[in-house]
């Protein structure tokens, strides 16, 4: 069974730094896409940053220059680099991987920038 597997979530003050890893397992296919996207209570998903098997990479204007997507493909994984956070910033993240033909998501984990 494919999972996709989170860790790196938690409570940081603001202009304090997390990072996000996530790791797809039971698939015997390299991901086309991996990304993170984050909901914030109240409102839609959306997304944060993308990576494509060829390392190119798409970022929402909130949060160019302070986040950072890199991936490893062989390894069907991917980070998410957070600098400079702001309370704006508090959501659960997804991390999603377009692999084997479908979309997957991880379960979430939860950002919190708060003082």
């Amino acid at each position: 069974q494919v999972q996709l597997v989170e860790s790196g979530g938690g409570l940081v003050q603001p202009g304090g730094s997390l990072r996000l890893s996530c790791v797809v397992s039971g698939s015997i296919f390299r991901f086309v896409v991996m990304g993170w996207y984050r909901q914030a209570e109240g409102k839609q998903r959306e997304l944060v940053a993308t990576i494509t098997s060829a390392g190119r990479t798409n970022y929402d204007d909130a949060v160019k220059g302070r986040f950072t997507i890199s991936g490893d493909n062989a390894k069907n994984a991917v980070s998410l680099q957070m600098n400079s956070l702001k309370p704006e910033d508090t959501a659960v993240y997804y991390c999603n991987a377009f692999i084997g033909g479908n979309s997957r998501w991880g379960q979430g984990t939860q950002v919190t920038v708060s003082s």
